[in-house]
């Protein structure tokens, strides 16, 4: 009889680790989020360009996934931006509680008057969000007169939350070979 004590008491506890395991899941980030404003180079030529700073950058329209509650016009705050040579940039932007940490980044085209630099990093949000891989695209027109950049975020969610199935299916082979062991470990 205590074998099959021994038996319930492991599925009770498994049965609690797998309610733990699936109210713990948190949410990916997924969607774009459109954000434009004005951007300084460093040279007033994009040919020999390296960096960047910010500023009225605005959340534009046409957002969706995790970002299509954002409102139109919710300011955004931008870090200063190093894209040649490439540099992790902590913070790149900011809005709503989330946040892109650029990992790295490619200038793809370039001319005197045109940019466009492509990128990966993290983008984090608020409590009940993963972290999650994202891409970043800049692309920048009219350098040296009023530019008017526009930026793109993209989350690229590859892995899904199993919801703890693999955590429960683990625990009733474990408790199946206790059984097994139970009933026939006796010679």
């Amino acid at each position: 009889m205590k074998p099959i004590k021994t038996l319930m008491a492991g599925l009770a506890a498994m049965v609690i680790a797998g309610g733990f395991a699936l109210s713990a899941q948190a949410t990916p980030i997924t969607g774009i989020l459109q954000i434009a404003g004005t951007a300084n180079f460093n040279t007033s030529s994009l040919t020999t360009a390296s960096s960047a700073t910010f500023a009225d950058v605005l959340v534009l329209g046409g957002n969706s996934g995790t970002f299509a509650g954002f409102a139109v016009g919710t300011p955004v705050v931008m870090a200063s931006y190093t894209f040649d040579p490439s540099t992790i940039t902590n913070g790149l932007w900011s809005v709503n509680g989330f946040t892109f940490n650029l990992l790295s980044s490619t200038v793809v085209s370039r001319s005197a008057t045109f940019l466009s630099v492509n990128g990966t990093g993290i983008i984090t949000g608020p409590p009940g969000f993963d972290a999650t891989e994202g891409m970043w695209a800049f692309t920048s027109q009219n350098a040296g007169g009023r530019p008017h950049d526009t930026f793109s975020f993209s989350a690229n969610t590859e892995a899904v939350p199993d919801g703890g199935m693999t955590l429960a299916l683990l625990g009733t082979g474990l408790m199946g070979l206790a059984a097994f062991r139970a009933k026939f470990g006796k010679v």
